[in-house]
């Protein structure tokens, strides 16, 4: 499948409830060829009506992240595991990630990114391990099926606990020092 198929059927997707109460379809945006993926795990109220990932709050905090370390945010490709967003920001149900999983799949097939970085402990527990403990493993790197995997707070968590902010700037920076020796 082409990126321009991908997105097209991802667009007109109608395998779950959540399609009829999006504004957009938020499939992803950056570059295509990015060695850096960050993915979070559904579209806020800003993204649904932007149709871009990570716009509204903790966007902004991500985006400053990105430049304290200096990673341009035009260098890398963000995308959520949900491509429509859950009513009231809650947390994607388990039948919604199975629904729109393979879409990301496809995207990371295509970009073929060197490093994948989780946003927040749901998009860990669904790429990295079910178990996966973000405030015990934060940070630390793992290989699956030829990938580079690691997850750091969601930003919208710092937002609510900023005492996480220092831990998010230190795996940040060990996730460019990593970049720069691929």
């Amino acid at each position: 499948m082409t990126w321009e198929e991908l997105e097209l059927t991802c667009k007109n997707c109608t395998e779950c409830p959540l399609h009829e109460t999006r504004t957009n379809c938020v499939f992803g945006t950056g570059n295509r060829n990015a060695k850096l993926m960050f993915v979070g795990e559904a579209p806020g109220e800003k993204e649904d009506l932007s149709g871009i990932p990570f716009v509204g709050a903790a966007g902004k905090l991500l985006d400053k992240y990105l430049e304290a370390v200096g990673i341009d945010r035009n260098e890398v490709y963000i995308a959520n595991i949900l491509k429509c967003r859950p009513p009231k920001n809650r947390d994607p149900l388990p039948a919604e990630q199975d629904k729109c999983i393979g879409y990301l799949r496809e995207q990371v097939r295509l970009i073929r990114p060197k490093i994948i970085v989780c946003l927040g402990r749901i998009a860990a527990m669904r790429l990295i391990s079910p178990d996966y403990k973000i405030t015990k493993e934060h940070g630390t790197f793992v290989d699956i099926k030829g990938f580079t995997m690691t997850a750091v707070f969601h930003p919208a968590a710092l937002l609510r606990d900023p005492r996480r902010k220092e831990d998010m700037y230190t795996d940040m920076k060990k996730i460019k020092e990593y970049l720069d020796r691929e």
